[in-house]
């Protein structure tokens, strides 16, 4: 397998994984909508025992919406790292505007795909 084409497939696996991301992320946010629903219909001040049961109750729900958010900024903090490697300049030495070689000079050629 040539260079270019493992780095294809590694855009390829990269791209299939955000799709999932998406769709993961569409499902909760459904969910969470009916939560939010339900929470505005039918939870009221006199529903809690005590003021104390009233606040930990939606604390413990934001928690686990951080630790969510969390898992998916690791995952995007490793996605990112992946396509720093294909896209990230051969030789330091040439400048290319900023961009890291993003657009020549290095890196992942689309041309030479046919290759």
């Amino acid at each position: 397998m040539s260079r270019n084409q493992a780095y294809l497939n590694m855009l390829d696996a990269s791209a299939k994984i955000q799709w999932n991301v998406a769709m993961m992320l569409e499902a909760k946010a459904v969910e969470a909508e009916k939560v939010r629903n339900w929470t505005l219909n039918h939870l009221h001040g006199h529903s809690f025992d005590d003021h104390e049961n009233q606040l930990s109750k939606p604390i413990t729900v934001h928690e686990q919406i951080i630790e969510v958010l969390e898992g998916i900024t690791k995952l995007q903090t490793g996605l990112s790292s992946n396509l720093k490697a294909v896209l990230a300049p051969q030789e330091e030495s040439n400048d290319s505007g900023g961009m890291g070689g993003m657009f020549g000079g290095g890196g992942f050629d689309l041309g030479d795909m046919e290759k």
